[in-house]
């Protein structure tokens, strides 16, 4: 995840191993996160330390990127077998002609929303007409305001937006703006608590978005018949069955060797996280997916919608 923690990121690039003796593997896979570990990928460490990916016959090994853009490319190139990426920006990297495919999902909801401070007068998105709304990314960001202002009767340039470099809370803090765009539900209200300056959100998907998947797992699409894939996914739907059986357990063994990641805003962020991983990884839901990318098409962000079972697949 690009927009949070920079404070945090002070753990190694590369983590090996699970449980049983990595020996037990014989396939190798790489997994390209799409940014710093985090509570995001649970499911993917807890398949690591109880064995599941191991008992599959698959070593894995996740790799952190040194550019968060960098993890679809990767994959694109065959210079990874998986990447983590999101569903709004496949898309984007289908339309520029990368040849990858979505086969399973992490986090099965938007974590997106718009923020203002618990005490703004901000009560409405009607409300931001006149504001400073803060971003860190344009283009897909810049359509979820854009979008969610229609709905109210108001047009983009009815407020003003200004790019905060990723310091959404601090630029709330400050007063610098008046509203953020791009702070992650399970995060940033929880950083913005602890800091003492409580925040509200307003959900995208409650004001004109239409739903998503946040964080899949995309890989080239000359992998799409390798068991390798097929494997992975198992796994990982075992992974996501014992976190929901055993939430503190698997908290437990998600810091197990990351003991950096042993904080407040992290227990906070998995406490939040935890319902909304995808319960069945693998599967997909085609209308959901064909109904995302008409309104890409629509807010002109992709330029053809290309036959489905051409970027996303449920494997057999």
């Amino acid at each position: 995840m690009k927009r949070i923690f920079l404070a945090f990121f002070c753990i190694g690039m590369i983590f090996h191993g699970g449980s049983p003796p990595v020996s037990l593997a014989s396939e190798n896979v790489t997994v390209v996160l799409d940014w710093f570990v985090n509570p995001d990928h649970g499911p993917l460490f807890i398949a690591l330390e109880k064995g599941f990916f191991a008992e599959r016959g698959l070593n894995v090994e996740f790799q952190v990127p040194s550019n968060p853009n960098d993890p679809p490319k990767l994959a694109a190139a065959k210079k990874a077998d998986i990447a983590v990426s999101y569903q709004p920006q496949h898309y984007l990297h289908i339309d520029q002609g990368l040849p990858l495919v979505r086969f399973a999902t992490l986090v099965a909801t938007p974590l997106n929303t718009l923020v203002v401070l618990a005490d703004s007068d901000i009560k409405s998105i009607a409300d931001l007409k006149g504001k400073t709304v803060g971003y860190s990314i344009g283009g897909f960001e810049t359509v979820l305001l854009k979008v969610m202002l229609e709905r109210q009767g108001l047009p983009l340039d009815a407020i003003k937006m200004v790019n905060v470099n990723f310091s959404l809370s601090p630029s709330l803090f400050s007063g610098a703006t008046d509203a953020v765009i791009g702070a992650f539900r399970n995060f940033e209200l929880n950083q913005m608590d602890i800091a003492g300056r409580p925040g509200r959100a307003f959900y995208v998907e409650e004001h004109g978005i239409p739903p998503y998947d946040e964080l899949i797992l995309v890989a080239h699409h000359d992998y799409v018949k390798s068991t390798k894939l097929k494997k992975f996914v198992a796994a990982l739907e075992a992974g996501v069955q014992f976190i929901i059986n055993h939430p503190e357990e698997s908290w437990k063994l998600f810091i197990r060797g990351r003991k950096d990641l042993d904080n407040k805003l992290n227990r906070l962020a998995w406490r939040d996280t935890l319902p909304r991983f995808a319960l069945r990884p693998g599967a997909l839901d085609r209308t959901r997916y064909q109904r995302f990318a008409e309104f890409l098409k629509k807010q002109n962000l992709i330029k053809n919608i290309p036959p489905l079972e051409s970027y996303a697949v449920e494997l057999p």
